[in-house]
């Protein structure tokens, strides 16, 4: 047997000792941190690549949302800059070339709010729509537009009405339940890569704050929903049954914040052109009366 390197002799320590430590806001223990440290240093060991490796790298930005920006560009910005950004003098998107912006911070601030004594007007772009615009411009050298097929949103609330029975849990402009999250105004809050993951994988992509308690109170009564709002002493929340109920955290014997969704997942109930179809019908939902 080779002799134990001085990383191995660290990582053993760290294993062995029972301190826990915290990591972004969690509590671990040592074995795991000494295990994000350990993985750190493999990954800077270059491993050979995977067959993963040959699919586009679009430098964080996700594909979904690339899509979405490709669309918006070419419905409201290619008439000025042209369909491959190079209308304008001193301007290339697909080569990286801009003008005033080094950031994401800086190309979102140009959109919104326009450029002064230029032909550049004020976007009104809404948080979703704003992400994919600069998430396409940025990957415009390395993302084919042309192979872009819009969702057909139509199809979509179609698909939401029955298939994906999303009526049952979810309310829009003043229909539904409230045993899931209002969605009136999903498109503006929420890009189309985030509707995306949670439809397939809706316990990765919860949110904390959309999370449902499980709380049993002193008298045995167990009670399950989704949180509402919470402060030191109480806790509201929508039960199966869509009822608002208020407890008093002193009358409970125990409560827990569940990890997973109640939302089922999509991956094998619909096609890759059904979940296109059904984030372009939540896209759409931008708020209303």
């Amino acid at each position: 047997m080779k002799p134990a390197t001085g990383l191995t002799q660290a990582f053993r320590r760290l294993v062995k000792s029972p301190t826990t430590w915290s990591f972004g806001g969690r509590a671990i223990g040592c074995a795991g941190f000494a295990l994000l440290v350990f993985c750190g240093f493999a990954r800077g060991q270059n491993p050979a690549p995977g067959p993963e490796d040959s699919t586009p790298n679009y430098g964080g930005y996700a594909k979904a949302d690339i899509a979405y920006g490709a669309q918006l560009y070419t419905a409201q910005c290619s008439g000025c800059h042209g369909v491959n950004g190079d209308a304008q003098p001193g301007i290339n998107f697909r080569a990286g070339q801009f003008k005033r912006v080094a950031s994401d911070n800086d190309l979102r601030m140009v959109i919104t709010n326009g450029i002064s004594g230029t032909a550049m007007p004020a976007w009104h772009f809404n948080n979703a729509e704003l992400t994919s615009v600069v998430a396409y411009l940025r990957n415009m050298s390395k993302f084919n537009a042309s192979n872009v097929v819009p969702g057909d949103a139509a199809h979509g609330k179609a698909l939401y009405d029955s298939v994906g029975q999303c009526a049952t849990c979810h309310r829009i402009n003043g229909a539904g339940p409230f045993t899931g999250p209002d969605l009136t105004n999903v498109g503006a809050a929420r890009s189309p890569d985030f509707l995306e993951r949670t439809l397939l994988d809706a316990d990765g992509a919860m949110l904390p704050n959309n999370r449902s308690i499980r709380a049993v109170t002193k008298a045995n009564q167990t009670i399950t929903g989704r949180r509402l709002n919470e402060d030191t002493y109480t806790v509201q929340l929508i039960d199966s049954n869509n009822r608002l109920v208020s407890l008093n955290k002193s009358d409970l014997r125990e409560y827990t914040v569940l990890k997973t969704s109640g939302m089922p997942s999509y991956r094998d109930k619909l096609s890759s052109k059904d979940v296109s179809d059904l984030v372009a019908y939540l896209l759409s939902l931008k708020g209303g009366q």
